[in-house]
């Protein structure tokens, strides 16, 4: 991987990793069409620490507290009925889907599923999901009357995001609106649940690629897309919460369509594979 490719792909993650459009599918579409090959599953989730990351940093007083006050509950010196501590099992609970699936299909993920074909479908079929639900949507919600059996369909939402086209936080988001809960209640659990699966993926990733290529990776351009990426996600986080307290996803659902027809028409005229390397 090249400087430019990191720098521009660096761009495109910190830019729609939190947005419900899917950086997943962003980052192979941006890869096939202008470097000519999909930079990988691999390359996502390591670039992706740097977006969670900065959801570390933006959500540092809250996150701490959890921490704490989960780890204090432990030891009986917290009560396990405090907001909090359910906070702090609701994210372990909520994780637990991705983790999974994610291992249970990672050959699939890391090859089958990349088709830009799926990735089209996911990007159109979930933009009508997010449209019905927010039409539809109670906004009554806040994340306190957040229940254990809305933690598990929240994660299982979250592990959709394994499809490249489906978003993350797309995916949770539509979730937490179906369930009843506000925009921003949805947003802001859609980042706190996915610091363990990140985090995780990531370091997974790391690990793979210095046992495979060790001191011949590509660390530097690797490392400028995730400083890169990580800058970006910290203006788009707070955009996006402010955002969304006072409007719907209906930009989100538009962009999606024409992303996907864009997508689309470029595979039916050969521009680009379908399959990463064809």
């Amino acid at each position: 991987m090249g400087w430019l490719e990191a720098l521009i792909l660096g761009i495109i993650q910190g830019l729609t990793e939190f947005l419900p459009i899917s950086s997943s599918a962003h980052i192979s579409i941006a890869g096939q069409l202008m470097f000519g090959r999909d930079p990988g599953a691999a390359f996502t989730a390591v670039c992706q620490l740097g977006t969670e990351a900065a959801v570390i940093v933006y959500f540092r007083k809250d996150i701490g507290r959890i921490i704490a006050k989960w780890c204090k509950a432990l030891f009986g010196k917290e009560s396990q009925s405090d907001p909090d501590v359910r906070m702090g099992w609701l994210v372990i609970l909520g994780s637990i889907p991705i983790v999974v699936l994610g291992l249970l299909f990672q050959d699939a993920i890391e090859s089958v599923l990349r088709s830009l074909w799926i990735t089209v479908a996911m990007l159109a079929g979930f933009a009508i999901v997010i449209w019905i639900v927010d039409r539809f949507a109670r906004n009554e919600r806040t994340l306190d009357q957040l229940t254990w059996g809305h933690g598990i369909l929240y994660g299982l939402a979250q592990a959709l995001a394994l499809i490249p086209g489906v978003s993350r936080s797309g995916g949770t988001i539509a979730a937490g609106l179906a369930m009843g809960y506000r925009r921003e209640a949805a947003a802001r659990y859609s980042f706190l649940l996915a610091i363990p699966a990140v985090v995780g993926s990531g370091g997974y990733q790391v690990a793979k690629v210095i046992r495979a290529d060790g001191a011949d990776a590509a660390w530097g351009p690797i490392g400028l897309a995730t400083v890169i990426a990580f800058v970006i996600a910290l203006g788009i986080i707070h955009w996006l919460l402010k955002y969304v307290s006072t409007h719907n996803f209906t930009i989100f659902v538009i962009y999606r369509l024409v992303i996907a027809a864009a997508v689309a028409a470029l595979l039916v005229f050969g521009v680009i594979p379908a399959i990463p390397g064809a």
